[in-house]
Parts: C-alpha cells; sequence; structure tokens
C-alpha cells in the first residue's frame, strides 16, 4: 500500500509515539490530521510540520477520545478536508492505576469507540474506500506488567478487540485491515511518570523498574517503524506486533481449532 495521498488519523499525536507516527506518515507522503487533546503541543507541532511540508498535508483538530461527539466532528473535518479517510492509528493512551476509571475510557473505550466511528467513513459498506486500522496496545497486552493491572486489562482488551475486528472485517466486507502494534517500555512521559502512577499498587514500583532495566527501553520511532510496516503490507491483518530492544515479532496465538 502506496502511502502517496492517503488520508490518515492518529489520535494522540502532539507527542511521543503519536508524533512520531505523524512525521513518519508525512515522510511517505500521506496527509495527517493530528488529534490530541494537548492543544498547545498539537498547535505547536503543526507549526513545525509546516515549516517542512504543504500546511495543507496537515490538519489539527482538538480532540478527547472520551468523547463521541468530539471524535465524530474530527473524523468528519477530517474526511471533508482530504477527501475520505484510509488509515486510523488509535494511540491516545495514559498509564494511572490512581484513576483506573479513565485509563479504562482512553485506552480501551477510546479505541473502540474511534474505530466504530472511522468505519462509517473507511468500510466499503458505507460508502468508504476500505484501508486500515493499527491500534496501539502494549506488551501489556500479552503479559502483565508488574502495579498495572487495570492497564494490562485495557491492553489485553485492546489486542482482543482489534484481533476480532479483523475478523469481523473479512467477513462482513469492510475492506479494512487491523493491526495492534505492543511495545515494550518505550521513552515517552508516560513511561518516565510510570512509577509515579502506580496508585494502590505504589509498592511494586521497584518491580517494574526491575523490569525495565532487564528488558530495555526502546524509541518512539522504533514503534513508528512497525505501525508503518502494518499500514503498507497489504498481507498484515489480526497480526499483533511485539516491538523491543530485540527488535521486532509477529505473536502467534492459539485458535480455538487447536
Amino acid at each position: 500500500m502506496s502511502l502517496n495521498g492517503k488520508s490518515a488519523v492518529v489520535t494522540g499525536a502532539a507527542k511521543g509515539i503519536g508524533r512520531a507516527i505523524t512525521e513518519l506518515l508525512l515522510l511517505n507522503r500521506a496527509k495527517v490530521a493530528l488529534l490530541d487533546v494537548d492543544e498547545t503541543a498539537g498547535r505547536s507541532l503543526k507549526e513545525v510540520l509546516d515549516r517542512q511540508y504543504p500546511p495543507e498535508r496537515t490538519l489539527f483538530l482538538s480532540c478527547n477520545v472520551e468523547s463521541e461527539e468530539q471524535i465524530k466532528a474530527a473524523l468528519q473535518k477530517t474526511a471533508e478536508t482530504f477527501g475520505g479517510i484510509d488509515i486510523l492509528c488509535n494511540n491516545a493512551g495514559i498509564l494511572n492505576e490512581a484513576t483506573w476509571e479513565k485509563t479504562v475510557s482512553i485506552n480501551m473505550m477510546g479505541v473502540i469507540r474511534g474505530t466504530y466511528l472511522a468505519l462509517e467513513h473507511m468500510s466499503k459498506l458505507s460508502g468508504g474506500r476500505g484501508g486500515v486500522i493499527v491500534n496501539m496496545a502494549s506488551m501489556a497486552g500479552l503479559g502483565p506488567l508488574p502495579g498495572c493491572p487495570v492497564y494490562t486489562a485495557t491492553k489485553h482488551g485492546v489486542v482482543g478487540f482489534t484481533r476480532a475486528m479483523a475478523v469481523a472485517s473479512t467477513a462482513s466486507g469492510y475492506g479494512v485491515r487491523f493491526n495492534v502494534v505492543c511495545p515494550g517500555f518505550v521513552q515517552t512521559d508516560l513511561f518516565s511518570a510510570l512509577k509515579t502512577n502506580l496508585g494502590r499498587f505504589s509498592n511494586m514500583g521497584d518491580a517494574t523498574e526491575q523490569l525495565m532495566q532487564h528488558l530495555g527501553v526502546i524509541s518512539v520511532s522504533e514503534v513508528a517503524q512497525s505501525v508503518l510496516e502494518m499500514v503498507t503490507d497489504e498481507t498484515l491483518s489480526g497480526r499483533a506486533c511485539c516491538v523491543s530492544p530485540k527488535g521486532r515479532r509477529y505473536v502467534d496465538f492459539p485458535s480455538f481449532a487447536q
């Protein structure tokens, strides 16, 4: 899948992994709508990008993924501006065990909400061109992260939702591929503050720190490269890719038939 002229939406686009994904998609000639709740960071990034690319190739939209109204409006504006939507990266997420309801709302419900609303523009059943949706999970979507049971649950949910949607898309004829990225520890603000956001599990901070030191830390660009592969390789659907200092590997899951 060539990205030349394709239109993409990235949530949580202003910083960290979302910014890296945005920059890589633009480098590969896509048009990108940057969705983020942080207006200051989002507008600042838009200004930076406008010095590198034609301004009409990017669009910043203030958007809280907890709000169906805001996501719906942002997707509609993107479709009107870019002439449709081909790619969605559900990247927005938080890690805070003290505010676990918000963690579930953003990490899990935000992904589901964004996916369903994007399908109204992307699905061939509703007049769309098809495309690809890549969701951001975590290694915590494949196994437990010490001190983060709610975060772990949300990321397991993202992995399961993505795989089930890939099956549903094939069976229903949406024409949309679904994939999920499961990074290890990434050098972002989220993980820099990890130990202070464990809430009632703060006693497990040292264990989490030890795991981080054992596994190592990767850069946002390494995660973005995995997203790019999942977007451009049209043979990939229903796949989960684990990204760690050892590289990228696709995860095999047991099936009901086994």
